[in-house]
């Protein structure tokens, strides 16, 4: 199968944007697009394979740089639900209380985002 096409910046930080103006209305798509364009942008910010992020349905992305796992479940997960990625994603949610109430399953050394967090894409310019 062929790898999935990345998002289109402009349209992924639109999604971005859209759903800080609108959280609770913001469609489903939307959402979906906002979190895979988040997801893509961690990667690039943190490349390696050392962390799998899932945001489940929504996508995940292999990142932060370290050991590379290449069967099973990786040494370090992390793992949450579509809003508060994005939450996180743009500087609402602090990864510390994400965590720290349940929000973000994190297991493992390196399943620590919280010097990626929030992203750059996410800001207004």
């Amino acid at each position: 199968m062929p790898p999935r096409r990345r998002t289109d910046p402009a349209e992924g930080r639109a999604a971005l944007h859209a759903w800080a103006d609108d959280p609770d209305g913001c469609p489903r798509d939307v959402v979906r697009t906002a979190v895979r364009f988040s997801l893509e942008e961690l990667a690039d910010l943190a490349p390696g394979h050392a962390v799998e992020v899932r945001v489940p349905p929504d996508g995940a992305v292999q990142a932060v740089p370290g050991p590379r796992h290449t069967r099973g479940t990786p040494p370090s997960v992390v793992e949450t639900d579509p809003v508060t990625w994005l939450g996180l994603v743009t500087g609402r949610v602090a990864w510390a209380d994400a965590v720290g109430d349940g929000r973000v399953d994190a297991s493992g050394e390196r399943a620590d985002l919280a010097a990626f967090l929030p992203l750059q894409a996410a800001r207004r310019r």
